[in-house]
């Protein structure tokens, strides 16, 4: 399948909800991964990702004709969008029994400010394997936190989106209203960033035992 934002289009509208099912299965990996990345940590173990897919399937199926009738965005960037919507109700539904409005902030503007630095610092902490590098502590994941935090939020949500999130320079721009050139630049810049503090939280972790 020839999947350019043209011809998704010309499918959605002559094909219906039997191209939506088609689109939406050569998008599924992308989207389990993108909700894998942005889920909270404390649900992740009574939350499985693709039940929000197919929760947020339905909502699109719903909504589809709303995208046909804008030309706003793609469909991936649309699809995307919904899906992440999807999680933002499901956060809700989870923490509501706590009130915290702080929270519900945080996760009303997913994919910005703390909760990108939350996603990224729960991925990078998940992806140490040595012996000291898993002893990371409570202390070690907030200082992680907030070197991220430091980073410009334009540049620290490039950086989600391109390396963990896997998108495009294309959809990239797209997404944050950038031009590819701009967003390329502030990915690599991002990057540089991060390599930095990973360099200052290998130090702060010390060498293998």
């Amino acid at each position: 399948m020839n999947n350019t934002p043209e011809n998704e289009r010309r499918m959605l509208i002559e094909g219906g909800q039997t191209a939506l099912a088609s689109i939406f299965s050569t998008y599924q990996d992308r989207l389990e991964r993108i909700v894998s990345f942005r889920l909270d940590p404390r649900i992740r173990g009574r939350i499985d990702a693709a039940d929000i897919l197919q929760e947020a399937y339905l909502e699109v199926s719903h909504r589809l004709q709303s995208f046909l009738d804008s030309t706003d965005v793609s469909f991936f960037v649309w699809l995307r969008q919904q899906t992440l919507q999807t999680l933002i109700d499901v956060h809700r539904r989870q923490f509501r029994q706590k009130r915290d409005v702080n929270r519900e902030i945080r996760f009303a503007s997913t994919g910005t400010s703390d909760g990108t630095s939350l996603s990224i610092a729960q991925f990078l902490i998940d992806q140490l394997t040595s012996p000291s590098q898993l002893a990371v502590n409570a202390e070690e994941m907030q200082w992680l936190q907030e070197a991220l935090n430091s980073m410009n939020e334009v540049d620290r949500e490039v950086l989600a989106l391109r390396h963990f999130e896997q998108l495009g320079n294309s959809q990239v721009a797209e997404i944050l209203g950038l031009t590819p050139t701009a967003a390329s630049n502030r990915y690599l810049r991002a990057a540089a960033r991060l390599s930095e503090i990973m360099q200052r939280l290998n130090s702060k972790t010390g060498p293998d035992d």
